[in-house]
This record gives C-alpha cells, sequence and structure tokens, in this order.
C-alpha cells in the first residue's frame, strides 16, 4: 500500500513525488552576468528577459501549478536610480509585449506588492491591467513579486488582524495567513535561487517555511529549462515529512 502524503502546515496535501506544486525562483545573478562580460548592469537585467519566458514555460509544461518569481525587493529601492529607472520601464516593456502570450497559455498574472508610491503609474496600471487580463485563467498561477518584502507582508497581515478586531485568543496560523496577500497562495514546495548565493533575502518568508531549497550555481540570465528540470529532478529525490516520522524505514512500516 502507498503511504499516504504529508500534508503541508497549511492544511494542503503535499505535492506528489514528481511535480512540486509550487516553486518560487530567486533570480540572482544579473549584475554578476554583465560584470563578467564587462557590460554594464543593465545588460544582465534586458538578458534575464529569455530566461524568465523560458522558466514560465518550463514550468507549465512539467505541470506546475504556481510559479513566484522575485523580481524586485523593498530593499532593491537602494539601488542607483539610474538603474531603477532602467529596470522599472524594462518590466513595463516585458509586460506589454508578453500579455497577449501569457494570456493564450492560460496563465493567471499576479503582482506581490506594488505599493510603494515611486512605481510609476503607467507601470502599476499595466500590472493591474494584467491580472484583469488573466484573471480568469485557469492554467498555471504566474506571481511576480515587485516591491515585495516578506516582513512588509507579515507586518501588513498583523495590522489587518487588528483592524479586523480578532481577539489574541482566536488568533493561529491559518487564520493569520488569511490576511496575507493572495491568501489562497498554497506554501512554497521548491525554491530556486541561482547564482550559488543562499540566502532568503526577505522573500516570502510566511510561505517559504517548508520549502525544499536549491542553489544552482548558473547566473539567471544563463539559466534556462533544462536548468529548471535539473532542480525538479533534485527535488524529487528529497524526503519531505514536515517534522513527521516517514512512515516507512528500509521498506518496512515505522514503529
Amino acid at each position: 500500500m502507498t503511504p499516504e502524503r504529508p500534508e503541508r502546515p497549511d492544511g494542503t496535501p503535499a505535492s506528489p513525488a514528481g511535480v512540486p506544486r509550487h516553486v518560487a525562483c530567486v533570480m540572482d545573478g544579473n549584475g554578476r552576468w554583465a560584470a563578467r562580460r564587462s557590460l554594464p548592469r543593465t545588460s544582465g537585467h534586458r538578458a534575464a528577459e529569455s530566461t524568465v519566458i523560458d522558466v514560465i514555460e518550463a514550468a507549465r509544461t512539467a505541470g506546475v501549478e504556481w510559479l513566484s518569481l522575485y523580481a524586485f525587493s523593498t530593499e532593491n529601492w537602494r539601488r542607483p536610480s539610474g538603474e531603477i529607472d532602467f529596470l522599472m520601464g524594462l518590466v513595463r516593456r516585458v509586460v506589454r509585449k508578453h500579455a497577449p502570450l501569457l494570456h493564450a497559455r492560460g496563465i493567471r498574472c499576479r503582482f506581490l506588492g506594488v505599493t510603494d508610491p515611486r512605481i510609476p503609474a503607467p507601470l502599476a496600471r499595466d500590472f493591474a491591467d494584467l491580472m484583469t487580463l488573466t484573471g480568469a485563467n485557469r492554467g498555471l498561477t504566474l506571481t511576480v513579486a515587485f516591491d515585495h518584502g516578506g516582513r512588509g507582508d507579515i507586518v501588513e497581515a498583523a495590522r489587518s488582524l487588528i483592524r479586523s478586531g480578532v481577539p489574541a485568543d482566536a488568533v493561529d496560523e491559518r487564520r493569520f495567513a488569511a490576511h496575507l496577500p493572495f491568501p489562497d497562495t498554497p506554501d512554497v514546495d521548491l525554491v530556486i535561487r541561482t547564482s550559488g548565493e543562499q540566502r532568503i533575502s526577505n522573500f516570502m518568508l510566511w510561505q517559504v517555511a517548508y520549502a525544499e531549497w536549491i542553489f544552482p550555481q548558473v547566473l539567471w540570465p544563463d539559466f534556462r529549462a533544462p536548468h529548471f528540470l535539473e532542480c525538479l529532478g533534485a527535488y524529487r529525490q528529497r524526503d519531505r515529512r514536515f517534522g513527521a516520522v516517514a512512515p516507512y524505514t528500509n521498506g518496512e512500516p515505522h514503529p
């Protein structure tokens, strides 16, 4: 008899051994990719566009249901103003260019964050338009974390609970999670952070609590579908117990 899949802490069954339900990517290494080629950092950001589209298609084809991409953090506002301006323009061009393809693929698009008034109004409108356009799609859900910070999300959830008048003794993990942005988002199963760096970087802190992490050395602009599939293969080798004991040890039921 096949043992039942363990339940995630968020109450949903763990994904089948073959495919993680929710994959998140920290898209790291654009600047180093450019520096190694004696190019400006903006060239690395521009080169990352192909990777984003490749990974989205690879995830969709592999059967991943949710894909989250860390595009711009709340800490990234500390970067030089020229680089920030370039990123805002680049992201707007990418969104407008690929919106028809994403919609045709049945992908539902969301943007996590987007609260800072420094975000150009035209870009914020493009984000809202893409969410409206794809809102009824039932394929892969693509969440782009833009102007996102995990700690900020947790603080806002706490404020929302207080405003709702929920008694302190009535607060549990599930009720708290219901006040996070996009509360229907399942916990992350797998986080891929490219470039070899091994940090969380304030990314979806609540949702990655029980995620598996993989740190490929390849820089994000060089990351492609085969690399993504290699990460899925490594995920399949992980034994996910969520703090419980494996039901079988060496082929025998655990006492």
